[in-house]
């Protein structure tokens, strides 16, 4: 039994009134920004198959999933929505006009250690596009997540994306450290991934470790805490196998980034390699410059994902952008608006004798698609006013003995204080 039952499971939030109308200015941003460019809704269920979400074991987000089994089938809370969809692309892939330009805002539970902006329970506002396998796909995707910070009012030095390739420093290592092992390549991007977490000397351990599952000599392991170091491309480039398609997907990236005008927004950062084993080339992460916060969204290319899940090879590229983290940000600066109940109308009746004639006024407001509170009870009128100035209310409309009898309402401005008669609704 719960110690406190009047209180949410750790790391789960309420969401009062005043918590949703704040949820729901976010969530209007990503829809917005989503609309802007092109992008269709799309949603899947929160409970899903378990094995939708083991594909490879080491992932941290395999430890970290709610699951249970119930009538012999092994179910689980979805981490992330990315292969919902790829399912659901799956399900649908012959009847379905690519490129497809989704997004979805889906509430995700991961059990996993809660700091500043992480939480067990949040929501993320994911875009994907399958069925291009070029660059520009990447390209409009960070220019969506600048659109979206710009739109919240965040200055321009505030955040950068940091790119990088999966399939840059796999070709790397394959002519390098991984030449006879290739195969480790995902076990390896699981633990290069704690970097930020856990450092550098931490990840050599994990490297060299021979129970870990990639047995790297501590001179290779060098090597790779080294090449994660990088943050000049052309300097990664000079390591890398001559032809390498990775450094050229790169160049092509930020030459097309450099025709959005965001040039200066996004640095190469070779420490992004991203946990999920399904990524395949470009990678990116988005941080707050001052780096008091994890990242806000991540995301890159995942071509192969559709295949592991019985499907055609597909090409496809997205994001996850949370809710908690950008609600950090936005807080540290000052930029999370006063949200108002979004309120039109009072009606309020003196007593029952006038209740009938304020329901039909309520009646007729609503019918017009106003939003509208038909006060109940018998408060005080001062009491009234305060309630209906408070709520945001544009208007308030009272129904008093003298009102009746003259059968009118009388409507009061609350901006302006002026007041004027109207007749009631039979």
């Amino acid at each position: 039994m719960s110690k406190n039952p009047l209180q949410p499971p750790r790391g789960t939030r309420d969401f009062y009134p005043e918590d949703l109308r704040l949820r729901n200015w976010l969530f209007g941003h990503f829809r917005a920004v989503s609309r802007s460019f092109g992008f269709e809704e799309v949603d899947a269920p929160v409970l899903e198959h378990e094995e939708l979400f083991t594909r490879k074991a080491g992932e941290e987000i395999v430890e970290q999933l709610y699951h249970f089994e119930l009538h012999d089938r092994r179910l689980a809370l979805r981490p992330e929505i990315t292969p919902s969809v790829a399912r659901m692309v799956g399900a649908r892939r012959g009847a379905l006009r690519f490129p497809l330009r989704w997004f979805s805002i889906p509430q995700c539970w991961r059990y996993e250690r809660m700091t500043r902006g992480r939480k067990r329970e949040h929501y993320q506002w994911n875009m994907d596009i399958w069925g291009e396998p070029s660059e520009a796909a990447e390209a409009e995707l960070i220019a969506a997540v600048f659109q979206c910070l710009d739109r919240m009012g965040l200055a321009r030095a505030d955040v950068k994306v940091r790119v990088s390739s999966r399939a840059l420093l796999e070709e790397t290592l394959h002519e390098t450290v991984l030449r006879r092992r290739p195969e480790v390549f995902p076990a390896l991007c699981v633990m290069i991934d704690k970097l930020d977490k856990i450092g550098a000397d931490a990840v050599r351990e994990l490297l060299v470790d021979p129970a870990g599952g990639v047995g790297l000599d501590a001179h290779s392991a060098d090597f790779v805490v080294s090449w994660l170091s990088l943050r000049d491309l052309g300097e990664a480039v000079k390591q890398a196998p001559p032809g390498a398609t990775g450094a050229s997907e790169l160049a092509r990236l930020f030459e097309l980034l450099g025709d959005y005008g965001l040039s200066d927004r996004v640095v190469f950062d070779a420490s992004i390699v991203r946990g999920l084993a399904y990524y395949t080339g470009v990678v990116f992460e988005a941080f707050d410059t001052g780096r008091s916060l994890r990242a806000i969204c991540g995301g890159g290319r995942y071509d192969h994902l559709l295949e592991t899940l019985g499907g055609a090879a597909t090409p496809a590229v997205g994001f996850g952008f949370g809710d908690v983290v950008i609600a950090e940000l936005l807080a540290d600066k000052g930029l999370l608006p006063e949200t108002q109940r979004a309120l039109d109308a009072v009606v309020f009746a003196f007593g029952e004798a006038e209740r009938g004639a304020a329901v039909r006024v309520a009646c007729a407001l609503r019918r017009d698609d106003a939003s509208v509170e038909l006060v109940l009870g018998e408060p005080k009128l001062k009491r009234v006013i305060a309630d209906a100035d408070k709520s945001g209310a544009r208007r308030l409309y009272v129904i008093g003995p003298d009102e009746l009898a003259r059968g009118e309402v009388l409507i009061r401005d609350l901006e302006t204080g002026e007041q004027t008669h109207e007749a009631i609704p039979r």
